[in-house]
């Protein structure tokens, strides 16, 4: 079996991560206690605390959340009691397919279900986190859902393109390629290339169902933020409101593409950037009323966000036109 040495963490850096993995399980076996006992507090604080941090995480770099993601620590533990299977190319793209689709349909269903009812929400993690455990006894290491059915993948790819800081893997200390392609854990430069396939470079990328949604992505977060809650009656409003976001910000997306010339590359930096400025500044109300912070905290917070985001993206661009001028120039 083909191995590749990973840098290690060291005693402190694995003490840290651990103790990070078991506040993670707590803190989730917490919230699931508090959405069947007190689930406007739970909710609450998930949704309106918690979750709109994570975002910037993922830009900054996506391990610090999947180092520490309670359902990775699940997908691990089966590893040394279950047989061994790695994620194919053709398993990694099919599963890939269908962690986008899961998040499409479970983000708009906060709006008329999950934002609202605590039960719902408390039974659906638990059989996430059910399935997370399961797939870790069929496949290697991240294999059975980190890196392939995980809905929240899609986005990480996204906003982990180009990592702001470099964080070590706390989950493998040897890589065992259990998945064939576009592990983010392994290379997340070049996660999303792999995952848009040979049709990267060309337009042809937007035809791919990830082109699909990281084209749509900006309009996806416009839609639902521009969507209220409601009852469950509303379920088929809210998925024609952000559907309808989303088809304009892929159509956007294409016409520039094709008019432009812009490769998959810059493009998906691009909507990167505009997806996560579109989301914090809707978030940052919600994160200032969560805090108590004062009325100014709206713009602070924006402000911050959209300078984390101009550095990430001058810097990706600046490491992009510097590898472009280490394949082009002549060597001596």
């Amino acid at each position: 079996m083909t191995t590749i040495e990973l840098k290690p963490l060291g005693k402190a850096g694995r003490l840290f991560w651990t103790t990070a993995q078991l506040l993670g399980l707590v803190t989730m076996a917490v919230f699931i206690i508090g959405f069947f006992a007190r689930p406007d507090t739970a909710l609450n604080v998930l949704w309106n605390a918690a979750i709109p941090l994570l975002p910037a995480t993922f830009l900054i770099n996506p391990a610090l959340w999947r180092n520490s993601c309670p359902l990775a620590k699940l997908n691990m533990l089966p590893n040394r009691f279950a047989g061994r299977r790695v994620a194919t190319r053709h398993i990694t793209h099919a599963a890939g397919a269908v962690g986008i689709v899961l998040f499409v349909v479970m983000v708009p269903a906060r709006r008329f279900l999950f934002n609202t009812d605590g039960v719902a929400l408390g039974v659906t993690v638990i059989l996430i986190a059910v399935a997370a455990l399961l797939l870790g006894t069929l496949f290697d290491a991240k294999a059975g859902f980190c890196n392939t059915f995980c809905p929240v993948l899609p986005v990480e790819r996204l906003y982990g393109q180009r990592p702001l800081v470099d964080i070590g893997n706390a989950h493998c200390s040897i890589c065992t390629l259990c998945t064939k392609t576009a592990c983010i854990d392994l290379a997340p430069t070049k996660s999303v290339a792999l995952t848009l396939g040979r049709s990267n470079g060309a337009h042809a990328w937007l035809h791919t169902v990830y082109g699909v949604f990281a084209a749509s992505f900006p309009g996806f977060v416009v839609g639902y933020n521009l969507t209220p809650d409601g009852p469950l009656s509303t379920a088929g409003a809210v998925y024609l409101q952000v559907a309808a976001w989303s088809a304009g910000s892929f159509v956007v997306t294409y016409l520039v593409v094709r008019g432009v010339g812009l490769s998959a590359e810059v493009t998906t930096l691009t909507l990167a950037g505009t997806a996560l400025a579109l989301y914090y500044w809707y978030a940052a109300p919600v994160l200032t009323t969560a805090y108590r912070l004062p009325v100014e905290g709206t713009t602070a917070i924006r402000g911050a966000a959209f300078v984390l985001i101009a550095v990430w993206s001058w810097r990706a661009l600046a490491q992009r036109s510097a590898n472009g001028r280490q394949v082009t120039e002549p060597t001596s």
